[in-house]
Parts: C-alpha cells; structure tokens; sequence
C-alpha cells in the first residue's frame, strides 16, 4: 500500500494505491447508501468486487455507456433522475468506478445532487489513475467545446488498483502513458529520463515500475493543485498539450481519438511551438517525439486538420483570458509556462496548412 495526500485543508483526502481492492477496503470510512456509477465495459469485471467493499450498506448501480461521446449534459440528467427515482438523501456516497469519463461525469452529479454529495474515485484506466481522478476537476463535454461545464469537486477518496490495467485494452494504456509523459514535460527532465529508462517494463507492466509511476505521478498532480486548487495559477501548467488536444476531440466529435491520443499530439505541437521560439533544442524535440512513438502514441494531427481548423476551438479555451489565446509552452526541457502572447500570425506560420 502506497499513499499520496492531497493537503485542501478540510477538503484533504487520501489517494491510496494497491494491487488488490481487498487492500483498499481497509481504506474505506463511514458507511452509508452507496450508488456505484459506471459502464458496461468495467462493470461486469469488477462492479462485484467494489460492491464486496461496502459490507452493511445499501449499495445500488447505475450502468452509462462507454466512451467520451457519453460524457454529455443528457448523461448527467440520466444520472441525476436515477437518484431522485431512489430518494437517495445527502448522506449518498457515489462511487466513480470506470475512467475519466465515468469519473468526471459522477464528480459534477456529486457537486449538483442536492446541491452537493460526497463521491469516491475508483479509476480504472492509467490515465484516470495518474490524473483526471485527482485534483477535483469535473466536467461533461458540449460540442462547442471539451469540459466547458463543469464545477470543482474534490473526491472523499481515490482508491487505486494497479491490478485492473492488465485487462486495459493496449490503445487505453498508451493514451493513458501520454499523461504520464505530461508530468515529466511540465517539470522534471529527470522523470522523463526515467521513463525512458523504464520503457520497456512499463510496457511489460511490472507491477513496482507501474506503482512508482502511479504514485510519482498523483504526488506531481496532489502537490500542485494542494497549492493552486482552483487553477488560478500554476495548476495550468497541467494542461499542457489539452488547448491543442481538446480541438482535435472536439473537431474530429468526441471518441474518435482517444484523449491521451490528442494530448500526445498536443504536446508535440506545443513542442514545436517552443522550438520555434528558441526555448526548445531540436533533439529535445526528438525525444519526446521518440518516446511518445515508443507507446505506440501518435505526434501528427489527423489527416485533414490543418491549424486554420484548431483555432475556433482554441479561441474558447478555458484558458483563453481577456480574448487573447494563452499557452502552456515548454519554456526548457522539464519546465513550462502559460505563455499569452502568442499570435495567429505564429501560429500560422509554424504549423502552416501541409506542414504540420
């Protein structure tokens, strides 16, 4: 049992990480009702397991579908009908059990239901376990933009089972590494190295390797938002390659790339950027390129999309401040910056229509 805290004064909690869920009961505090939200995918392989965690409570489920294109208000709705078809009261406990999208969703029913009920994390995917389970960001997606409705809702908890990635497809794993990666680029080129280091027993899935990784991670993402919790400064710097990888999600419709597929894209395109700007080396540039291809990630936009088509979506970025686009640029190699003075002539001029 490995524990990361995440210090919010009264809103503290724990992330806790295991490699059986039998390890993460002891965890668990006081019991109530209890809905389990999650998807057909994960559901049959470990919703009985989850539900052997609350012994005494009464402990109801409720199945969405899987995918980011269910990651919509209409969800959220299905969501909060189920819970007033029930009468669950405010002593409720929802219990995320799935990715980010299962887990975001149920964070932003949890700020709503009668105007606020404790939630639980129990993320499945790598990448809803490194990041989008900690720090309290929750959100559904609009078709004019990703996570644009949403509230900050910190979890009661984040129970981790570093077991459950072996029955995580291939192309859910890398998505979930390009997150990984993130952490390393934002602020420490020794990590990155590591990761370099460690690439082959992380594709092997060695259970130590992946549990310092986890763990290494959410103590990156805890320290930050303990520090900046509503992202009023440095916890933007965590959404590195996000302003170009939401316009690819949002521009090809949710659930065509994955999330971690876009970001990849993101962070390389933001490399570029950087580069051209003379804060990056051109090997530096290789090796992420390298070690995003090393998980089999993509580094080029899809077909088609050219930057005339990333800048509608980027111009209504949560980031965007004042009407001028703000970045979160590589500054070196292990450190970044939310830059605003980029423009759509540079813009343009880097990643021109055929070269990108």
């Amino acid at each position: 049992m490995q524990k990361v805290e995440v210090q919010l004064g009264e809103r503290s909690y724990t992330i806790s990480i295991s490699d059986n869920f039998q390890g993460l009961a002891a965890e668990l505090a006081n019991c109530r009702q209890v809905v389990i939200i999650s998807n057909p995918t994960v559901a049959p392989l470990y919703l009985q397991s989850v539900q052997q965690l609350f012994v005494g409570c009464t402990t109801q489920h409720f199945l969405l579908p899987d995918g980011e294109a269910y990651k919509t208000l209409s969800s959220f709705e299905q969501v909060m009908e189920f819970l007033l078809q029930q009468r669950m009261s405010r002593d409720v406990l929802l219990v995320a059990l799935g990715g980010g999208v299962i887990g975001d969703l149920t964070g932003f029913v949890a700020a709503c239901y009668q105007r606020g009920v404790p939630f639980l994390q129990i993320p499945t995917t790598l990448l809803s376990q490194v990041d989008s389970s900690v720090g309290g960001k929750t959100a559904v997606n609009h078709p004019l933009g990703k996570n644009m409705i949403g509230a900050f809702k910190q979890p009661a908890q984040v129970l981790i089972n570093t077991a459950v990635l072996s029955t995580l497809p291939a192309r859910e794993f890398a998505a979930g590494m390009a997150e990984v990666i993130k952490y390393a680029l934002i602020a420490d080129a020794e990590f990155f190295s590591w990761l370099e280091q460690k690439q082959q027993l992380i594709q092997q899935q060695h259970a130590a390797t992946l549990a310092e990784m986890i763990r290494y991670c959410c103590q990156m993402k805890a320290d930050i938002v303990s520090r900046d919790e509503t992202e009023q400064g440095e916890r933007a710097l965590l959404n590195l390659g996000h302003t170009f990888g939401h316009a690819i999600e949002a521009y090809l419709g949710y659930g065509e790339w994955l999330h971690g597929e876009a970001v990849a894209v993101g962070m390389v395109m933001a490399a570029e950027l950087a580069l051209s700007r003379g804060d990056l080396q051109a090997a530096e540039l290789a090796r992420i390129n390298a070690l995003l291809l090393a998980f089999s990630l993509p580094v080029k936009p899809p077909a088609g999309m050219h930057i005339r088509d990333f800048m509608p979506y980027m111009k209504t970025d949560k980031k965007v401040k004042n009407g001028s686009m703000r970045f979160v640029l590589p500054t070196a190699f292990g450190a970044t910056a939310v830059v605003d003075n980029v423009t759509e002539t540079e813009l343009f001029r880097v990643f021109a229509d055929g070269n990108n």
